[in-house]
């Protein structure tokens, strides 16, 4: 077997040594199963490790062996977020509420995958029903950022990047509704892709938010992020919000546009963005202005009302699609004498803080007499948002912006302050309510001891991944 060095291994390197015979698909789950028990006892990112990932290897070992060329994901060792549906294993959405439910059946993600020759190695820890942004709110306990184990891991597909910034997976699914692959993939400098709404399948997806949520790649440089993200797009019947899908991108010069709500090219900054974040931005600036790609300062002007709209919208779907676990149709349940009080028992005992949290906020902007005063005028900054994108757009081909206001912050900081984790989301709930698909790359480290990665945001029109693949890569060669 050829000697591995894990943190240089990419998908095409495991395709082009499969197909060249440097190793099998057995011997690459072994390597990384070692990785996790050396690992992931002092990180957390797992919940379960399937041991049937022997198997999965072994049967495309057989295959190819039999004669058969290796598929464009062959032997690829997978993390899956709690939250994705895999035949017969346990899914929990990291909640006591769903702590002993087994899918039914795959989700179109995951039979995608699997028919590329992916092997999943096991479902990774998130915050519950992908409600937060630090992976804090799990039922199952904290996940730690690999970078400094007192810092969170971003949320909240924080297991799934953890997984793969320590190298204890090469690539991960996670689901991004208002920024949770994006945020965790800063945190734990690694690529996170959020795809336009549509381009891929939400089938077999824990809903959250079905009007915002989107499965993503996380992965370790852009080309792993764009190999996933070429098997499991495209439209599917069985998710009527999925459309047909044919990879666009712009010319070899972009045009970049600046967001002045997001950073000042005139101060080099903005108020309330880490001194790290903006010598991040205007590096990148000056790479993209070396390659001759134009920069220009644009605006988002209903940029400032999608915290606030993301905050309505979001509970509002929340309260519909949790309103499914009552004890009665799926996983656990409380005793009581009547229904009433086995619902409100079960929801009352198995739900966690936030996701009650969240379901009671999103109750009360539906209720008869709030719902136009919240969720009617939520819906209408919605629209204003979409449209400042279409506008943009017409000017420039992809947008430049911090992917999160400063560096992971530390386990404990902000999870009694509510409102201060929600501004965590600032800079990446836009893309969720209009729809645009958004990557987040690394692309510095602190300046302290520490080194904690940095992330930069781009942001590209609806079905324009190909634009982000190619900046990403114009930055990541030239960093």
């Amino acid at each position: 077997m050829a000697k591995i060095n894990l943190s240089e291994l990419s998908i095409a390197k495991v395709r082009e040594l499969s197909i060249f015979g440097g190793f099998s698909a057995r011997e690459l789950v072994e390597i990384y199963h070692r990785q996790i028990e050396e690992k992931d006892k002092d990180i957390h990112a797992y919940l379960e490790i399937f041991q049937d990932a022997y198997q999965q290897a072994e049967e495309l070992d057989k295959r190819v062996k039999q004669g058969e060329s290796p598929a464009e994901l062959f032997g690829v060792p997978f993390a899956v977020k709690d939250n994705i549906l895999i035949k017969d294993k346990k899914v929990s959405a990291a909640s006591k509420i769903l702590e002993s439910y087994h899918a039914s059946y795959d989700a179109s993600v995951i039979k995608k995958l699997r028919a590329a020759g992916a092997v999943f190695l096991g479902r990774t820890n998130m915050d519950e029903f992908a409600m937060g942004s630090s992976c804090e709110n799990s039922a199952f306990g904290q996940t730690k950022n690999p970078y400094d184990l007192e810092r969170v891991p971003g949320g909240s597909s924080g297991g799934s990047a953890a997984a793969v910034a320590s190298q204890m997976c090469l690539a991960a699914l996670g689901s991004d509704t208002g920024g949770s692959v994006r945020e965790p993939a800063a945190f734990c400098g690694i690529v996170g892709l959020k795809p336009t709404y549509g381009a891929v399948s939400r089938f077999g997806l824990i809903a959250m938010a079905s009007s915002l949520d989107q499965i993503g790649p996380l992965a370790k440089n852009i080309g792993d992020a764009e190999a996933i993200f070429n098997v499991i797009k495209g439209r599917d019947p069985k998710d009527s919000t999925s459309a047909d899908y044919k990879i666009k991108k712009c010319g070899a010069k972009p045009r970049v546009g600046v967001p002045k709500e997001f950073f000042s090219l005139k101060e080099k900054g903005k108020k309330g963005l880490d001194q790290d974040v903006s010598a991040a931005i205007n590096r990148a600036i000056e790479i993209l202005r070396s390659l001759d790609c134009e920069i220009k300062e644009v605006s988002l002007p209903s940029s400032e009302y999608a915290l606030a709209c993301y905050y309505i919208v979001m509970p509002a779907e929340v309260s519909s699609n949790l309103a499914r676990y009552d004890g009665v149709r799926f996983g656990q349940r409380a005793q009581g004498k009547i229904l009433e009080e086995i619902y409100a028992k079960t929801r009352g005992e198995l739900l966690g803080q936030e996701a009650r949290r969240r379901v009671i906020l999103g109750t009360y902007a539906l209720s008869a007499g709030y719902y136009e005063a919240y969720y009617g005028r939520a819906q209408k900054a919605r629209w204003l948002i979409k449209k400042d994108f279409e506008k943009v757009f017409q000017d420039v081909d992809i947008l430049l912006s911090p992917t999160t206001a400063a560096p992971a912050f530390k386990l404990g900081e902000k999870s009694l302050d509510p409102l201060s984790m929600y501004l965590s989301d600032i800079f990446t709930v836009p893309a969720n309510l209009a729809g645009v698909p958004a990557l987040s790359l690394p692309f510095s480290q602190t300046g302290d001891e520490k080194r904690l990665p940095i992330g930069i945001q781009l942001t590209a029109p609806w079905f324009y991944e190909g634009t982000l693949f190619e900046t990403g890569k114009l930055l990541e060669k030239n960093n």
